[in-house]
């Protein structure tokens, strides 16, 4: 029995360090490599006014040398496309929001995942069709979750029925101030995917898909409703607060 015991506890050991091992970093702490920026009006490659810039081993949303924000929506895309994952950062809001951002985009930031290819934006296109994890820090007073799903361009299953509202909420606490907040996703391809905010399950839907409203390309996209959405890449959202990435990692299942 000793003997089991001992070599139960060095298979759950070695699985650890070997599940450890493969979490692997998608960004390096030090600069933008592997990553492409898409701001509206500007194009794909275009680190307009330094947007994005990288500062204490984090990605930061920079606005300093922006007078106002203009619907400058942006994304930064990791290189590579995935399909069946986990992926987990850390993030938290700081300062004030830029002049010109919309009410809803106080403390509001996001990851989207299964995004279409960011070569195919269009130059003045808002939101990449994808499924979005939704980043919402709080306001001071009452309850705002983090961690909820928006659809730009997409629907999803929820309790066995297509649901085809814009974002729903998720079960998570509200974080106030510049607190990091962990963030994981888990995609499996066109059949799950769960958000995880500090841990805990706060939000699962299934059968993510093509459908709903797109600001560009609609004849292409109409044409592919109901389409599964099996892969695409990750992005990080600008959305007028600066916010802060960091920590960002991938594991392919």
């Amino acid at each position: 029995m000793k003997n089991y015991l001992i070599l139960l506890i060095c298979l759950i050991t070695l699985t650890n360090c070997q599940n450890k091992k493969r979490w692997k970093p998608l960004f390096n702490g030090k600069d933008l490599s592997d990553w492409v920026i898409k701001i509206k009006g500007h194009p794909l490659g275009e680190n307009y006014k330094n947007t994005f810039i990288v500062e204490d081993s984090a990605i930061k949303v920079n606005y300093k040398e922006y007078d106002s924000f203009n619907n400058a929506f942006g994304h930064i895309y990791y290189k590579t496309p995935f399909s069946n994952y986990k992926f987990r950062m850390q993030y938290r809001f700081t300062g004030e929001q830029l002049k010109g951002g919309a009410g809803w985009a106080t403390r509001n930031s996001g990851i989207m995942v299964h995004c279409e290819d960011p070569k195919n934006i269009g130059l003045n296109q808002n939101f990449p069709v994808s499924i979005e994890v939704q980043l919402l820090g709080g306001l001071g007073n009452g309850e705002r979750p983090t961690g909820n799903l928006c659809t730009p361009g997409t629907h999803v299953v929820i309790n066995n029925e297509l649901y085809t509202p814009h974002c729903i909420n998720s079960s998570s606490k509200t974080y106030n101030g510049n607190q990091w907040v962990n963030v994981e996703i888990e995609v499996r391809n066109d059949s799950i995917i769960k958000h995880f905010i500090n841990g805990d399950n706060v939000l699962t839907y299934y059968k993510p898909q093509i459908g709903g409203p797109v600001d560009y390309n609609n004849d292409l996209w109409e044409s592919k409703m109901g389409t599964p959405l099996k892969k695409g890449f990750i992005s990080l959202q600008s959305e007028s607060h600066p916010v802060e990435f960091k920590n960002i990692e991938i594991l392919e299942l």
